[in-house]
């Protein structure tokens, strides 16, 4: 599970229907919305929308950059499922099974076939949510294991048989090797595997939570997020919280380490919520969402960072939310999710934007 827009951003409201299978199940064609763009906001030019309603988020691209793949709530669609959306055209379909509960989709095999965590074997039925008298929490559902699906949601194939959580997939650019976070050694740690299932190698072994890898463009090494135990006490209750099926998240921090797991760094110090990092095509930078400066905001924003953790920048700065930034393959566009522009408090949607590399 990355970061949930919904319990950052508020509830989302309902919207227009999405048919609930079939390639030709929603056409909305990507609508023009320049004044969207906030004057600060100088590394991005001409701003498509591509959802319209509910809570639309993690977009990731197909390898040729003509899909995305996405996770939406929405009317008729009670927790999140899986869509594709063509993103000349706006023609989406859902992908996913329909059923239980699904997080964290990609596009892999060349853009034929979708890879995303799904509870769906354990119950057709969404999951109960979290207790929140527990305070924040993150359910990690023991029921998500990965599947993978033609691009039309047939095919299905199961990729995991661990116990409990294995999810937060993603693919490496030869499109050979899945990263993901998986609990089946007792801590929340990082794995690869082969793209169609098969043994899996732990990346991570510190206690804490480690997930939300992407690869670089060039192969070579992995960024994700990383919340490190700071003491024999939090470390206590991040165990205990654990073996109950949740994780209180705390100061997520980027960090960057060699495909093969060495070489670990430390890329931010924050202090804060920072997640979804992506890298910048020319493997130098890194775009992530943090809540930076203010440890207990709400406003989640897109910044950019250099590998040694200088050149902090903000790219992207609505009022409300921004996050999961992540770029073409060609280098020349960025989708992201955002709450700018919703017609009801916390409507989180999906954009596409042309990337100014020098403003």
């Amino acid at each position: 599970m990355r970061v949930r827009v919904a319990l950052l951003a508020g509830l989302l409201a309902p919207c227009v229907v999405l048919a609930q299978a079939g390639p030709e199940a929603f056409v909305a064609p990507p609508a023009s919305v320049p004044q969207l763009i906030h004057p600060h906001e100088r590394h991005i030019a001409n701003l498509r929308q591509l959802t319209f309603g509910g809570e639309n988020a993690e977009a990731y691209w197909s390898p040729d950059g003509r899909h995305l793949i996405y996770q939406s709530t929405r009317e008729g669609v009670p927790c999140d499922q899986q869509f594709v959306v063509e993103v000349e055209t706006g023609r989406t379909w859902r992908a996913s099974t329909g059923k239980g509960r699904t997080t964290c989709g990609y596009i892999t095999h060349g853009g034929k076939r979708v890879v995303y965590a799904s509870t769906h074997l354990g119950a057709e039925a969404c999951p109960p949510k979290p207790d929140m008298s527990r305070g924040y929490v993150w359910p990690m559902y023991k029921e998500y294991e990965l599947f993978s699906a033609a691009l039309d949601g047939s095919d299905v194939k199961r990729l995991t048989d661990s116990p409990g959580y294995d999810a937060e997939a993603t693919l490496s650019p030869d499109g050979k090797t899945l990263v993901f976070t998986s609990v089946r050694d007792g801590d929340l740690d990082i794995y690869t595997m082969p793209v169609d299932g098969g043994p899996a190698t732990r990346l991570t072994s510190e206690p804490g939570y480690d997930g939300g890898p992407f690869f670089s463009p060039d192969g070579k090494h992995i960024v994700w997020r990383r919340d490190a135990a700071r003491s024999e006490a939090s470390l206590e209750r991040y165990k205990a919280m654990l073996a109950d099926g949740f994780y209180a998240p705390g100061a997520l921090e980027v960090w960057v380490m060699d495909a093969d797991g060495k070489n670990k760094r430390q890329v931010t110090a924050l202090g804060v919520a920072s997640f979804a990092p992506y890298f910048h095509p020319d493997g130098k930078r890194i775009l992530f969402s943090t809540n930076h400066p203010e440890p207990r905001g709400r406003n989640f924003d897109v910044w950019m960072v250099n590998l040694d953790g200088t050149g902090l920048t903000r790219v992207l700065g609505d009022p409300a939310f921004d996050g999961f930034p992540m770029f073409s393959p060609d280098g020349k566009r960025l989708v992201f999710a955002s709450n700018r522009g919703g017609k009801s408090p916390g409507e989180t949607n999906v954009f596409v934007a042309d990337w100014v590399e020098t403003p």
